[in-house]
């Protein structure tokens, strides 16, 4: 497999809580993940789709591994399921810890300038893509 011919999937930004995520995706404890629906909006991107391919993009920005989306959700904030949660592979027991979690990130200064927005908070309306997926391939043969 080609990793070069899909398009990637970046978890975070580079640095530790990317490498901490890629390193969940490769040893499967990581099956899900969220995004803010506004981000893909801003980029004027479409929404990724079930059955997609993606590489997995490292903190070196190299291509270590291939997912499959097999569900793709836009849901509120508000409504992000339990199930969801736990196969983030984040070790969150609840819903509001990775709430909390997920909101230090969304409003943090990195994200805030990525989407142009210095003031720019979440709701509970705020619309989440959820999307889940499988591991296919990795650079190290898994």
């Amino acid at each position: 497999m080609d990793l070069d011919d899909l398009p990637p999937m970046e978890f975070a930004f580079p640095g530790p809580l990317r490498d901490q995520l890629v390193a969940a995706v490769l040893s499967g404890a990581k099956t899900s993940t969220s995004a803010l629906v506004l981000g893909y909006e801003r980029e004027n991107e479409p929404l990724p789709k079930v059955g997609q391919l993606l590489a997995v993009v490292d903190s070196g920005e190299r291509r270590v591994a291939a997912i499959e989306l097999t569900e793709v959700r836009v849901v509120r904030l508000a409504d992000v399921d339990l199930q969801h949660v736990l196969d983030e592979g984040e070790g969150h027991e609840s819903s509001a810890q990775w709430r909390a979690e997920h909101e230090r990130f969304w409003h943090s200064a990195e994200v805030r300038a990525e989407l142009g927005d210095p003031g720019f908070t979440v709701n509970d309306d705020t619309l989440v893509l959820a999307q889940r997926f499988r591991l296919v391939h990795s650079v190290d043969g898994e």
